[in-house]
């Protein structure tokens, strides 16, 4: 699938503000890719389709984890990790994506997991820096991100398990789990 036809299934699905973000997504995960040796396409089709079921309504995606078989786990957190899921068997089923690295991709983008594919960690990551971000610590993970990926997806994902905490907001196991993966198999 080229890209304007990506941008095109998927512009019906989100917000002009969530469009020009996944668009911001995009050009940072092609960069990222051209500079970690992933592919570059693939890179870009699960940036376009990373959030293809963000504004879902909420009943359809727990529906969907239900029935499909998805971690029932994700039906006690905070309804933002559904859209990761639920968006990669929507991307397979209603935009005919099949390539699993890029359905993976799209799938872990809000949890992370242990043993994260390299083009996992590039979605995670450029879902995470793109130029429209703004908050606290995005831009020590942008300056992290330049030399060393794992480094900067560590750092990413202390700075949401710390969000959640001080917010008293539950934290994913496999986010955990994402974590302690990075930091006892780090590279430096």
């Amino acid at each position: 699938m080229n890209r304007e036809t990506a941008l095109a299934i998927v512009k019906e699905q989100l917000t002009e503000h969530r469009y020009l973000h996944t668009v911001g997504v995009m050009e940072t995960a092609i960069k990222l890719a051209e500079k970690y040796g992933a592919d570059s396409k693939k890179a870009e089709l699960a940036a376009i389709f990373h959030d293809y079921a963000k504004f879902r309504p909420k009943e359809e995606m727990r529906e969907i984890i239900s029935k499909e078989g998805m971690p029932a786990e994700l039906l006690d957190y905070n309804s933002e990790l559904w859209h990761a899921p639920v968006g990669a068997f929507l991307a397979e089923k209603e935009a005919g994506i099949h390539d699993k690295e890029v359905l993976d991709a799209i799938r872990y983008h809000t949890s992370g997991r242990p043993g994260m594919a390299l083009l996992e960690k590039i979605i995670y990551l450029a879902d995470y820096i793109e130029p429209g971000r703004h908050f606290p610590g995005v831009d020590e993970v942008r300056d992290l991100a330049k030399t060393n990926l794992n480094k900067a997806l560590i750092k990413s994902i202390q700075n949401t398990i710390m969000f959640l905490m001080k917010k008293g907001q539950p934290v994913f196991p496999a986010s955990f789990e994402t974590y302690n993966d990075l930091v006892m198999n780090k590279e430096d």
